[in-house]
């Protein structure tokens, strides 16, 4: 399942349970990880297409649990898409600084732990200005907790951005509608844009330890059929999704191009050949 196929699947996941359920299906097909859970397998797939051993990925293919949780500076976090080292064992040690989970068993240890490359997905699929604030403090905080322990460890972020809203009113009617294209979604979106930019391409393994070493910011049209993704600034401004005098840049922030700059860098850190 390549980008295409697989956001192709999300599209057609909400608007059948909107037809057949209105805005209580919308929000229950949404809030699930039924939709995510697409996305992860896109990211699987690319993986093993790049080379990747397939079974160093967690989950496995085809599979949502269980999910690999790490310790980070302050606390153990679940992740979503991991691959294990194939040159290396894990070494249990117990968590002996002043975290969150002090005294708490690590199974994995932090060398180990370390040479785990990590992708993590998320959605925003409703109102783009919803809790657009509280997602970026742990978009932030989530790298920073992880590096601060394992400065070399290389994380990918995926965030999917829906770039035309539903209209509530029709689908309450169970009518497949998207709102037309308002100055305030173009203004929000940019911000998205200037935001992930600056978490994005963490090349040194001494500092900004706040940043992904890659970050792919999905920015789709669903209404289109078929969809559009957008890969570039001036598609956005001529589709009315960015204001004419916007100076942000799409440069490293596109899907194309994110598993190859991912497994590039873990080649550069590590060596090549542990992920085959």
């Amino acid at each position: 399942m390549n980008i295409q196929q697989g956001l192709e699947s999300i599209k057609k996941m909400i608007e059948d349970a909107i037809t057949n359920n209105g805005e209580a299906g919308k929000k229950a097909v949404i809030n699930s990880s039924q939709t995510i859970n697409v996305l992860h397998e896109v990211v699987k797939s690319d993986l093993i297409l790049k080379g990747v051993n397939s079974n160093l990925i967690k989950p496995a293919q085809g599979l949502s649990s269980p999910e690999i949780q790490l310790a980070g500076f302050l606390k153990f976090k679940t992740q979503d898409v991991c691959v294990f080292p194939n040159h290396l064992q894990p070494l249990p040690e117990t968590i002996n600084f002043n975290g969150l989970h002090t005294g708490k068993p690590d199974p994995y240890g932090e060398l180990f732990s370390e040479h785990v490359l990590t992708i993590n997905l998320r959605s925003q699929l409703s109102s783009l200005a919803k809790n657009k604030d509280t997602m970026f403090e742990r978009t932030y905080a989530e790298p920073l907790n992880l590096h601060r322990r394992l400065p070399k460890m290389v994380l990918g972020e995926v965030y999917l951005l829906s770039a035309r809203e539903l209209d509530s009113n029709k689908v309450k009617l169970k009518n497949v509608s998207y709102k037309p294209v308002s100055q305030k979604i173009a203004k929000s979106l940019e911000e998205y844009i200037y935001g992930f930019s600056a978490l994005n391409s963490r090349n040194t393994q001494g500092d900004d330890f706040f940043k992904y070493e890659r970050v792919a910011l999905l920015i789709v049209d669903f209404s289109q059929n078929p969809l559009k993704i957008y890969e570039s600034v001036s598609d956005l401004k001529n589709d009315g999704l960015l204001p004419q005098s916007s100076n942000c840049s799409l440069s490293n922030l596109i899907y194309t191009g994110f598993i190859d700059d991912l497994l590039s860098m873990y080649d550069r850190r590590f060596g090549t050949g542990k992920l085959s």
